[in-house]
């Protein structure tokens, strides 16, 4: 039987496995954490959200982020200190800014194929997550940003997204928690919401009856490549303690998909590939909702504040999930009290509920220059990515790992 090795198992990476299996692969999964879904599918954000499907190669986006860099609490951070990582991304990063409206249409067009595919295996598999079909409401506060938004809507509803221009009452009408005053929104009543890990972890757990292996707390070293097969060296992880005595070992496939995450970068490196990711850090609260005031004061209905960059969703009864910012400092994966703060405080602003009982977390994203997700072969036979989805790889997984399982039964059918 043909033998697919995957490395990493958060989103993408356990999606791939599953739908390589659909197709009669042998698949290994390897993993450095002793879990899935332990580092950017932990606790993102909560939105399946075709209708963010927006790329962020815009001059704007850059002249916010240097007029932002005083503000400690500014939902865009980027830490000027020299590295040349960072600048030869934002480089190409601008010259992707004539790439701005395909780009975005195309990731739209992805994302439905994506969220249709995802709630397909989610029945499949009858794996819960917390899943909330009620769609995602973006709102503005000011007519600039409604006007500039509105524009956005055009080129959105170009690529296929149903998605609409709704009052302030409407506004209210469709969720009704909302406490503030605001000049318009738009409502995308298709997208959903759900909890990332439980897919993940559920899905991984699924996998194993179709003979997914996994091999966790185990870090790659290196990639020797031939004509017949691939040789992936690895060794027991700074997490793994049982087995920190194991020394180096070896994985033989017919063939790799790398769905490293911010790993990415140095795993294509090892194949003599160049995958341009960057770790752009996100941060997120889980709030517990632990009485009933709050309870029934949180929202249901996904929310987007457009001028601070926060989003909601509503995890079952008893959590809400709050994210945003975005942070250009590196492979820092601290949690920073202040950028958790402002968080905090925009749940105190907008919403009658408790902030007493609050979990902060902080990922980091993989994103490319072009804010499009890496699903190609490598230079080489035998090796495929699937890697660098940004902010979108909760909604654009399930239709990537079927991109790339397609594209490796072309080049290396199963037998």
């Amino acid at each position: 039987m043909t033998h697919i090795a995957v490395i990493g198992s958060g989103i993408t990476g356990v999606t791939t496995a599953y739908e390589l299996a659909q197709l009669g692969y042998q698949v290994t999964v390897i993993d450095r954490h002793l879990f899935p879904a332990m580092e950017t599918s932990f606790a993102n954000g909560g939105q399946l959200s075709a209708c963010n499907a927006e790329v962020w190669n815009q001059k704007s986006t850059v002249l916010k982020g240097i007029k932002w860099m005083a503000r400690k609490d500014a939902p865009l951070l980027l830490n000027p200190a020299f590295d040349l990582h960072k600048y030869a991304w934002l480089v190409e990063f601008l010259g992707n800014i004539k790439h701005y409206q395909a780009n975005t249409q195309d990731t739209v067009k992805m994302a439905l194929i994506a969220r249709k595919r995802l709630f397909e295996i989610a029945e499949q598999e009858q794996i819960q997550f917390d899943l909330e079909k009620r769609g995602i409401l973006h709102f503005y506060h000011t007519e600039t940003d409604y006007l500039v938004a509105n524009r956005v809507n055009n080129l959105l509803c170009s690529g296929g997204l149903h998605r609409y221009a709704v009052t302030p009452d409407e506004m209210k009408n469709i969720e009704p928690s909302l406490m503030g005053e605001y000049f318009g929104g738009f409502y995308c009543p298709d997208d959903a919401t759900g909890d990332i890990h439980k897919f993940t972890t559920g899905l991984a757990k699924a996998t194993e009856k179709y003979a997914v292996k996994y091999l966790f707390g185990m870090e790659v070293v290196n990639i020797n490549h031939s004509d017949q097969a691939v040789h992936i060296q690895y060794q027991p992880s700074v997490e793994n303690m049982q087995q920190q005595d194991q020394g180096l070992d070896q994985l033989n496939a017919d063939a790799v998909v790398v769905c490293g995450g911010v790993g990415s970068y140095q795993l294509a490196h090892l194949l003599g590939d160049r995958v341009n990711v960057y770790p752009v850090k996100g941060y997120s609260i889980t709030v517990q909702l632990n009485d009933k005031d709050s309870i029934a004061g949180a929202p249901w209905v996904s929310l987007l504040d457009e001028s601070a960059k926060i989003v909601t969703s509503r995890l079952g009864d008893d959590r809400l999930r709050i994210a945003g910012t975005a942070e250009f400092n590196g492979y820092n994966r601290d949690i920073r009290s202040d950028r958790i703060q402002p968080l905090t405080d925009w749940v105190n602003k907008n919403f009658n509920l408790s902030t007493e009982h609050v979990l902060p977390w902080a990922g980091l994203r993989p994103m490319m220059p072009n804010m499009m997700p890496v699903v190609r072969r490598g230079k080489r036979a035998r090796v495929f990515y699937n890697t660098g989805h940004g902010h979108l790889g909760w909604t654009l997984s399930a239709a990537t790992a079927v991109m790339i399982s397609q594209e490796v039964a072309r080049a290396h059918p199963a037998t």
